[in-house]
């Protein structure tokens, strides 16, 4: 074994897409866990291209991540709010909604949030 472990994301293990083609979540199975790159399509929100895989009112996954490029807006149940963009460090809580700003495709990296996104439910 070496000491280096170079993957692509373009060779994910598995990819999810999101309803209405509007993105995907590209995952690579690591010793460490699951990491995730997604990338958002403009006019991508999470209630209206996620929420029907998921089966919840807001998303109920913790993230951790780092916005690669795009912007996006998130809005937590209780009404905080923050808009991300390139550069971003983000750590967000269960239970929150977010949508692509803009027209460029937001990608973001998420390295805690992401291993049971986008999953469909009862699967």
């Amino acid at each position: 074994m070496t000491g280096i472990v170079s993957r692509s994301f373009d060779s994910a293990d598995e990819t999810r897409p999101f309803d209405g083609g509007k993105g995907r979540l590209d995952l690579l199975n690591t010793d460490k866990g699951q990491i995730g790159r997604a990338v958002f399509e403009p006019g991508w929100q999470w209630t209206k291209h996620v929420k029907p895989l998921a089966g919840t009112d807001s998303c109920q996954a913790h993230h951790v991540g780092y916005v690669v490029s795009g912007r996006i807006k998130v809005v937590m149940d209780g009404g905080d709010s923050a808009e991300l963009g390139p550069g971003s460090f983000y750590e967000i809580q269960p239970g929150h909604d977010a949508w692509v700003l803009g027209d460029e495709a937001c990608v973001a990296l998420d390295w805690v949030g992401f291993g049971d996104y986008a999953v469909p439910s009862g699967s």
